[in-house]
């Protein structure tokens, strides 16, 4: 996976976190190493996030790790904080404001299951225990 793909990967993972509830403003650079070389930032402003391929002198916090992790991470495949202290990423900065980062995290795997969730809470059960 070379850079742009990194970064059109997590732009996609992205696209799909309800940010409309977050309120807080969040800067995170990602410091992408080995395969996919290169840097990238998520911003969390206003209840909208975006994704650029570029330095962020002013971040919250910085984050540096491979491609995989970075993705997993983003996904919610990895969590943030195990993987932090498991060394697969390292951060530094705000870290208190990577709780934004998980919350965001957490809205993006929501917003996938809602389609799924909605047509089983809309349906009766034709299966119901008879007494």
């Amino acid at each position: 996976m070379n850079y742009e793909e990194v970064v059109e990967e997590a732009r996609k993972l992205v696209s799909k976190a309800d940010a409309s509830g977050i309120q807080d403003h969040l800067a995170v650079q990602f410091n992408v190493t080995g395969e996919g070389e290169g840097k990238f930032y998520l911003e969390l402003k206003d209840g909208k996030v975006s994704v650029e391929p570029f330095d962020y002198n002013d971040r919250d916090i910085l984050v540096t790790a491979d491609a995989k992790s970075i993705l997993d991470m983003m996904s919610g495949k990895l969590d943030i904080v195990n993987a932090y202290l498991t060394h697969k990423i390292s951060a530094e900065g705000n870290l208190g404001k990577a709780d934004l980062l998980k919350k965001l995290i957490s809205s993006a795997k929501v917003v996938e299951a809602t389609p799924l969730a909605k047509v089983f809470s809309n349906k009766k059960s034709k299966f119901r225990r008879r007494r």
